[in-house]
């Protein structure tokens, strides 16, 4: 498509319109409401088993004395699904082998709750409480790739909405740092709780507004953001680095998914992808 230049602020709703990239096969996230009904009427994945082994984070020293460990044999009752989910999306058209390696290595069922265990490998969103959901492993694989489409390496990632904390488990994996926000306080505890068996040494969680990104630790490679708003906020754009790609929902009604690439200290391109359903993008801390 033509490429988009705009002075800073770039407003994502200046790039929904126009040449809009016709999805191949749109893919959008449930509601909290259609996820609880996905739940219900989806037992297609295979049970998983219990607590699994830690993930080690990419480069990163395991703590010498790690509070909780998973049983190495518990993992491995998960491995088959956890292959099968990947495979799936890979045949949604993610192709990016890091990727779909990470979606195999994070034991999903460690973040849905336990009466879905059952749905922890469906390729569906699951209600996680507060209106929120864990998103379907396709969306979560497909904005972790349209950051990394450069072929530029990852380096320093934010996330915006932690909500159970199995994205940011995901990113750990092709990212050598990341950082992740979450506006609601129980969902930001229920994330430390999910990721603290895992010991993921190169992830950090913040409890605070996503809206106003997290300034102490940019400039960013890449930022994603797990809600959806009319545009994407100014500090957010501020703080991508020369070069950084942003991914986010955008919309009310009908939401697509856009990747902003800054170019410049005052200049960005914007394109919008594939229709996509998200929760709204909220400001302030609950």
């Amino acid at each position: 498509m033509s490429e988009k230049r705009s002075q800073f602020p770039l407003p994502l709703s200046s790039v929904t319109g126009g040449n809009t990239r016709k999805p191949a096969a749109p893919a959008p996230v449930a509601t909290p409401q259609t996820a609880t009904q996905n739940a219900r009427e989806n037992s297609q994945a295979q049970p998983p088993g219990g607590r699994g082994t830690p993930v080690p984070a990419p480069g990163a020293a395991k703590p010498a004395q790690p509070q909780q460990t998973l049983a190495r044999s518990e993992l491995a009752a998960t491995e088959a699904p956890r292959r099968a989910m990947a495979a799936r999306v890979a045949r949604q058209g993610v192709k990016d082998a890091q990727v779909l390696g990470a979606l195999e290595t994070v034991p999903r069922h460690l973040f849905v709750e336990p009466g879905m265990l059952a749905q922890a490998y469906a390729d569906i969103s699951l209600p996680i409480g507060h209106n929120q959901t864990i998103s379907q492993p396709y969306i979560v694989a497909r904005m972790i790739e349209l950051l990394k489409e450069n072929g530029q390496p990852l380096r320093r990632v934010l996330e915006i909405g932690t909500g159970c904390g199995y994205q940011a488990a995901v990113l750990s994996c092709v990212a050598q740092e990341v950082y992740s926000i979450e506006r609601i306080k129980p969902l930001h505890e229920l994330a430390k709780a999910n990721l603290r068996p895992l010991r993921i040494a190169n992830l950090r969680l913040q409890h605070g507004d996503g809206m106003l990104g997290l300034p102490q630790a940019a400039p960013f490679d890449g930022i994603i953001v797990a809600a959806a708003g009319l545009e994407v906020p100014r500090a957010l754009l501020e703080q991508m680095a020369i070069g950084a790609r942003l991914v986010a929902p955008v919309g009310a009604q009908v939401q697509h998914l856009q990747r902003i690439t800054r170019i410049g200290k005052a200049e960005w391109t914007g394109e919008p992808l594939e229709v996509c359903h998200f929760v709204p993008l909220r400001p302030g801390v609950a």
